[in-house]
């Protein structure tokens, strides 16, 4: 969509900006694309190392991280990033280790965490509520 002078029309992001940090591929382009259609300003890591460095160039609200990576896991991603970003809200989302990993990420500072699969609804709701509490909305 443009204006009648040619010039783009930037997206209007209601939500928060958004890390999804995930290593199945199919999964992390999915999720990226149905929180873009909910307003979010959202942008995709396929591994920690990848979100560290991105956080380097960028700030995010929220980052939804999943716990069991190749390489740096997600709990050691989210140790990193509570370091270097202590005010960054991060969701843990398990699929494995369950109840144990989730409970493991909190003590280390993550938001909350959510058993895979989450609903969409679940997800948006939870994210914006990070957001909200973290006194960023």
């Amino acid at each position: 969509m443009t204006e009648t002078n040619k010039t783009p029309i930037a997206p209007v992001h209601a939500g928060p900006s958004v890390l999804v940090v995930d290593d199945e591929y199919d999964f992390l382009e999915t999720l990226v694309k149905r929180l873009e259609r909910r307003g979010f300003l959202v942008r995709g890591a396929h591994s920690g190392h990848e979100a560290l460095r991105m956080l380097e160039q960028t700030s995010y609200d929220v980052i939804i991280l999943d716990v069991m990576m190749p390489g740096m896991d997600g709990i050691e991603t989210l140790r990193e990033i509570k370091l270097a970003w202590p005010k960054t809200q991060v969701i843990l989302l398990s699929g494995h280790g369950g109840e144990e990993m989730g409970l493991r990420g909190m003590a280390y500072g993550a938001y909350t965490y959510l058993l895979k699969p989450v609903s969409l609804k679940k997800l948006v709701e939870t994210a914006h509520l990070a957001y909200e509490e973290a006194g960023l909305g």
